[in-house]
């Protein structure tokens, strides 16, 4: 028979398991992304479609596993023996503390590790409830995820750079790198979707464990993955680059490849080109700095040449040289308030086109804000010390760097999904069986509410991350973005197959270090904003923590009639 005189805890605790799964979304799922937008591979809009699918694809196929340990390894639940009412209690808490702060480190725009919001939440309650904090080195432990804090990102960032160096010194800086890509790139999306089947292969919550699997069937559906893709790859993508890139033919866009082979003829039929006379691909090293005047230059740094007009995306896209962007002042960015709220300011409130204005706003503004611009001069310079390369061979790696991104936030939906439902199933498997039991398989349709609000906290409010996380550390292009979401996808995704909760924050950031290092220039890395992410991760266990703890204090030691 279920608990029923605490069926309001239950009803809170849900309230708080969905905000928590919405700021997990709008903190966490940016991650995954925000080197595309940062990279121009990506729109905002783009992103927000993508999201919603890949992290609700991550949450449900993949995130049982994970669950288990957030919600049964950091404090002992045999405090709670014979008292389920109180766990309910204390899982309430551990939610409301994850819940407000990931709002309020997405309001002040710190990419914080959700993984550190919850175990510092359920350390703050563990120690109010005066419960056993499993502090010991087991699986689950605090010093288990404390471990991964420093492991994960030099991980991430080990593998970011390898993958990274492989394009570099194999492609980028050949003598003829665009050729080079071309044979390389359908390797490369092989390789991607090689790693996620991989993953799927070992994770799936209904699959057997790999032992009982067979390493050979693992290894075989790899394989056949691989070159499956690398099939499709010189089908469908390669005529498609070569009419787009090699004959510079500016009516073939992206949603073209399905016209694969017969896109090799000298004038092939495609449906709705675009302008024959457009742009063939867009100058990823644009200036994205806002304020500054079109006469303004950068100081030259070593191995850049001589500077070149920017502002002129066709022939920049095919430059083969690596010279310095000259700065160029950018058309102002309409944000959504001027967009969506201005034209129809000075009409009464309940008109029609006002309130649609409104619907617009509120539906729109989180995707439809500027994520890519800056004014830091700092940045700039920054920027400045990445080596640039061929536009043509970095437009190759935006359709791998989408796979990539994807990958990355299926992983963060299989690994983060823990943060938010695991206080609540443990309530919710407590309310049922009127006993302590958290030992209950997660339902689906929980798994399911969790994977859209995730999309859902994104959409809405996933800009703010963007930003912080984008081109705010180092110069971002797509051969980089490519590299630093892979590395960051490997280590969340080889967590999860160890039970390890793991940061997507930590990995993302660490990735984006380890590329921007291979510049070998360390002023080619914006410390100031890898500390301000560092100084959102310190704060993240003790505030948690804090929140939960004096909540949970409050609601053990509150007199009543």
């Amino acid at each position: 028979m279920a608990l029923v005189k605490y069926d309001w805890i239950l009803a809170l605790i849900s309230i708080f398991f969905c905000i928590s799964s919405f700021g997990n979304g709008a903190n966490d799922v940016a991650n995954s992304y925000a080197t595309s937008v940062a990279a121009r591979t990506l729109t905002m809009p783009q992103v927000g479609f993508l999201s919603a699918i890949t992290e609700f694809v991550g949450a449900v196929a993949l995130g049982n596993r994970v669950t288990n340990t957030i919600k049964n390894g950091i404090i002992s639940i045999k405090r709670f023996d014979g008292n389920p009412g109180s766990l309910m209690l204390a899982m309430a808490c551990a939610e409301f503390g994850n819940a407000s702060w990931l709002l309020i480190a997405t309001t002040l725009g710190f990419p914080v590790s959700t993984t550190q919001t919850i175990v510092g939440s359920l350390i703050g309650v563990g120690i109010a409830a005066d419960s056993k904090i499993s502090w010991a080195w087991k699986t689950g432990s605090v010093s288990q995820v404390a471990a991964s804090w420093a492991i994960a990102p030099c991980l991430a960032g080990c593998f970011a750079a390898l993958i990274f160096a492989t394009i570099k010194f194999g492609i980028l800086e050949r003598r003829d790198p665009f050729d080079i890509a071309m044979k390389a790139i359908p390797f490369y999306l092989a390789f991607t979707g090689a790693v996620l089947a991989l993953f799927i292969v070992v994770e799936a919550p209904t699959a057997p464990s790999l032992e009982e699997f067979g390493a050979g069937k693992a290894v075989g559906i790899v394989l056949g993955v691989f070159f499956g893709v690398l099939a499709i790859a010189y089908i469908f993508f390669v005529p498609y680059f070569h009419r787009r890139l090699v004959k510079q033919d500016a009516r073939i866009k992206f949603y073209h490849i399905p016209l694969g082979p017969t896109l090799w003829k000298d004038d092939p039929w495609v449906y709705f080109p675009a302008k024959a006379d457009g742009p063939v691909v867009i100058d990823y090293y644009k200036s994205v700095h806002s304020n500054q005047d079109s006469t303004d230059t950068l100081d030259k740094v070593s191995n850049n040449g001589s500077d070149r007009d920017a502002t002129t995306a066709d022939t920049s896209a095919l430059e083969k040289a690596n010279p310095l962007v000259v700065p160029t002042a950018r058309s102002r960015i309409i944000e959504p308030e001027e967009r969506f709220l201005a034209p129809t300011k000075d009409l009464p409130l309940a008109h029609p086109s006002r309130l649609w204005s409104w619907t617009k706003y509120l539906l729109l503004q989180g995707v439809t804000r500027d994520c890519v611009s800056h004014t830091s001069a700092h940045l700039q310079a920054t920027h400045a010390r990445a080596k640039q390369y061929d536009n043509r061979v970095e437009h190759l790696y935006t359709y791998a760097q989408v796979a990539s991104a994807m990958l990355m936030s299926i992983a963060h939906g299989s690994n983060d999904v823990a943060n938010a439902i695991g206080p609540w199933a443990a309530a919710y498997s407590t309310y049922r069986a009127n006993a302590v039991a958290t030992k209950v398989p997660t339902p689906v349709w929980a798994l399911v509410v969790a994977g859209l609000l995730l999309g859902a906290g994104f959409w809405f409010f996933g800009f703010k991350i963007v930003r912080a996380m984008g081109n705010r550390i180092t110069q971002l292009s797509p051969s980089r973005g490519f590299s630093m979401e892979l590395g960051a996808a490997i280590t969340v995704l080889l967590a999860s197959r160890l039970g390890l909760p793991v940061s997507t924050t930590q990995c993302v950031t660490g990735a984006t270090v380890g590329v921007a290092l291979m510049n070998f220039d360390v002023r080619a890395v914006n410390w100031r904003q890898v500390g301000f992410i560092f100084s959102g991760w310190i704060l993240t266990l003790p505030c948690a923590g804090l929140i939960a703890g004096l909540v949970m204090g409050m609601a053990l030691n509150t007199p009543h009639l």
